[in-house]
């Protein structure tokens, strides 16, 4: 329009036609923009994403006579984004979530209920990862839990039990150079309540009850729970080197063991994996070893959904891209070509099929995986067991105070927050 408008200011037309035709111009381009709007679905993904959707879009687009427009952002900054983007009418149709953001979305009206058009595919654990309160806020997509990495180099096959991984920490070739009797042959981030959970859980700690969605009962500090966390303080106080007691740089120091060809196994999630390629590290995974108590290491089972905008003007079109993009072929394709683990029934059979260890020890591992809580209520477990395991393996308290002060604050966080203990 601004050159249009130094067009018509060269005298070729008068000023008043001139206002005249910008007054007609501007209208059309807003029929046009509007039409154009009814017939086209955002969707927002992260970048690792658009090559994937900018592959399987078409036929959805010539199918439903539709645009599909992509929109490059972070995925937790688009959800985070949402409460402000959905009223002024600038959120996306259909975007990502983690499982673990949907309940408070849903319950705060950001999100629209889905329906699981074919509930077959999934299985009991994919189901619970996007239902809250009885309602389904997304469809599942991507599934993700922690894994075994072991260094082929240093061990010839992956450690099936805690006892092995025990046998490995006494062995002087992995020794700690800096700290006289410290061993680094398995590490683990336990200082992190996200990764030491499968430990606390395989002995009987829980976060909430009924299946994560009663937040009035906190099971963090019952017996199982204080066994997993004693347990732990052990491998800290007499066999890790002090490094690991740093919250913040604890994964840092494993990762640099790891890379550096100083440390058998590890446990850590899919993304680190190119990170270890790129590092030139000789690994294989595998699940995570069977505890001492006969029990599986049931660390939290997570990944993500494609989840519908309340605020689209769309609803029916969005659940039919939902409904494509998590069909068995195109859950295929995304395997394919981003490695990461299909939620869709068939597609994950058809991925497991394949000579990638790193896929079948995520779909080995999410079976015994607990799926994350995802009420609201599940970021006052984030706050009250930060400093849990620090707090015990420090010697700061014993491991019953420590789980004991920690469910204090998340029950007084939550009943100030939620009124609901």
């Amino acid at each position: 329009m601004k050159k249009g408008l130094k067009r018509f200011g060269l005298g070729l037309l008068t000023a008043g036609v001139a206002l005249t035709l910008v007054a007609c111009g501007g209208s059309k381009d807003k029929k046009e923009a509007s039409k154009e709007d009814s017939n086209t679905l955002t969707v927002s993904v992260d970048k690792g994403y658009i090559k994937y959707l900018e592959k399987i879009k078409g036929d959805f687009e010539k199918e439903n006579k539709v645009k599909v427009k992509l929109v490059e952002k972070d995925m937790f900054d688009q959800l985070d984004a949402l409460s402000l983007d959905g009223p002024a009418g600038k959120a996306p149709d259909v975007m990502m979530s983690a499982y673990d953001r949907l309940g408070p979305l849903g319950q705060q009206g950001h999100l629209s209920e889905v329906k699981l058009t074919d509930t077959s595919i999934y299985d009991d654990r994919d189901k619970r990862q996007v239902t809250v309160d009885g309602k389904q806020y997304g469809a599942p997509a991507i599934i993700e839990t922690l894994i075994l990495y072991y260094n082929k180099d240093l061990i010839d096959k992956a450690p099936e039990t805690f006892a092995d991984l025990e046998a490995i920490s006494k062995d002087d070739k992995f020794a700690f150079a800096d700290e006289k009797g410290k061993n680094v042959g398995f590490l683990a981030k336990w200082t992190d309540f996200y990764s030491t959970y499968g430990l606390l859980s395989g002995y009987g700690g829980y976060v909430f009850g009924k299946e994560g969605t009663d937040p009035k009962d906190v099971g963090l500090n019952n017996k199982g729970s204080i066994e997993g966390i004693t347990y732990a303080t052990e491998w800290f106080k007499d066999v890790w080197p002090k490094g690991m007691m740093d919250i913040k740089k604890s994964q840092e120091f494993i990762d640099n063991q790891f890379l550096g060809g100083k440390t058998a196994a590890i446990i850590n999630g899919p993304w680190a994996a190119a990170g270890y390629k790129d590092g030139g590290v000789n690994f294989g995974t595998a699940k995570i070893p069977t505890l001492n108590n006969g029990k599986k290491y049931e660390a939290f089972g997570g990944g993500k959904a494609w989840v519908i905008s309340n605020y689209t003007k769309d609803k029916d079109m969005a659940q039919k891209l939902i409904d494509y993009l998590t069909n068995e072929a195109n859950q295929k394709v995304l395997y394919e070509m981003t490695n990461e683990v299909p939620a869709n029934g068939k597609a994950k059979e058809f991925a497991s099929k394949g000579d990638d260890d790193l896929t079948k020890a995520v779909i080995e591992q999410y079976e015994s995986a607990v799926p994350m809580p995802n009420i609201p209520e599940m970021a006052e477990v984030w706050t009250g067991g930060e400093n849990l395991m620090f707090d015990a393996a420090s010697g700061k308290q014993t491991p019953k105070e420590a789980a004991d002060n920690a469910v204090k604050i998340i029950d007084e966080n939550i009943a100030q927050k939620y009124g609901k203990n």
